[in-house]
């Protein structure tokens, strides 16, 4: 793995919108306080040109989309890229990057989530550079910052953090004029362990992000699941997946697709987090679908873990190793840069 230098204060975080732009007034007022804020915690912070704009549900065109991300990776001064938001068309700008020189330069952190899956995944598979699967920019808003926030600055500053699960999660975003409100936390917390009995303990490189994003890439020229997983294969791969927005039947056919086409071999487990919109087709839950599909692979599975579009999510690295326990409707991950 091509880990990137330690994140300190003083160090320049550079924001982009490879999908979405922000436009909406709340939107920009939260961006901007939680621009301040990263500034008052001893960060310097820049932005590209296309953050706040949005036309047909992106930020610029992908061939400019591709070069001010290439112009914030090329920044020797900025050590992190922050992602304004996510989006449906990021896909866009992979053509338009400059793989041969992401492959070759120095790497860097980057973070976010949903549809910054279509190039953090990349980053690890093609490239082996780990990323940070959490909060895109504006939730750096909030006041006190949520540990997943704080974990996740800490973890790329070289850190040894143990996350545990929340407490409560998020079911509907409470409507507020404060840009630094939190999250809405009403629901309580409870991993289920579907396959592998009562108490689950598994390490593995992890291996993940939006799965609405990840199937986009099987059987194209961006596809090197296979290969990778064979590199890591003493490590172990230990998946973790969500859904923004899927019906169960589409569910079951991208997990059968993954298994069948390998991508599952050499698995440790896999974590699934909640999921935002789901479509009970013929009244089979999400939980039932992944056991009748995955069940018979033999390996720890755990649902409705805090990773996703339902906050409040971990901060999960693409490409680190972790370690995971879940019993009792609890977990604890310790993530490991090796």
């Amino acid at each position: 793995m091509r880990y990137p230098e330690n994140l300190k204060k003083g160090d320049t975080i550079g924001i982009c919108a490879p999908s979405c732009g922000i436009v909406e007034p709340d939107k920009i007022e939260r961006l901007e306080a939680a621009i301040e804020q990263l500034k008052q915690m001893g960060y310097q912070v820049i932005e590209t040109e296309s953050v706040r704009k949005e036309e047909r549900g992106r930020s610029a065109s992908g061939k400019k989309r591709a070069k001010e991300f290439m112009q914030l990776w090329e920044n020797e001064q900025v050590k992190l890229i922050l992602y304004a938001a996510g989006g449906d068309f990021l896909i866009e700008m992979l053509d338009e990057l400059d793989w041969d020189k992401l492959k070759t330069s120095k790497p860097k952190w980057t973070q976010g989530f949903s549809d910054i899956t279509t190039i953090s995944f990349l980053l690890n598979t093609r490239l082996e550079i780990p990323s940070m699967y959490c909060e895109n920019a504006k939730e750096y808003a909030m006041k006190p910052l949520y540990p997943n926030l704080t974990n996740a600055l800490e973890i790329m500053s070289g850190k040894q953090v143990i996350q545990t699960s929340f407490e409560k999660y998020e079911v509907e975003r409470e409507e507020s004029t404060n840009p630094e409100k939190g999250y809405n936390l009403t629901k309580k917390v409870e991993w289920k362990n579907i396959v592998g009995g009562e108490k689950i303990q598994i390490q593995g490189r992890a291996l993940g992000g939006c799965l609405d994003c990840i199937r986009n890439f099987f059987g194209t020229q961006y596809d090197n699941i296979n290969t990778y997983i064979e590199k890591y294969k003493e490590d172990g791969i230990l998946w973790f997946l969500e859904c923004y927005e899927m019906g169960t039947a589409d569910l079951y056919r991208v997990l059968w697709q993954m298994k069948h086409a390998g991508y599952f071999k050499h698995s440790k487990g896999i974590l699934f987090g909640r999921p935002l919109f789901t479509r009970e087709d013929y009244e089979i839950t999400f939980n039932e679908t992944v056991k009748e599909v995955l069940g018979d692979l033999e390996i720890p599975i755990v649902c409705e873990v805090d990773i996703g579009h339902v906050p409040p999510q971990l901060a999960m690295v693409n490409g680190a190793i972790l370690k995971v326990t879940a019993e009792k409707g609890k977990g604890k991950v310790e993530t490991i840069l090796e």
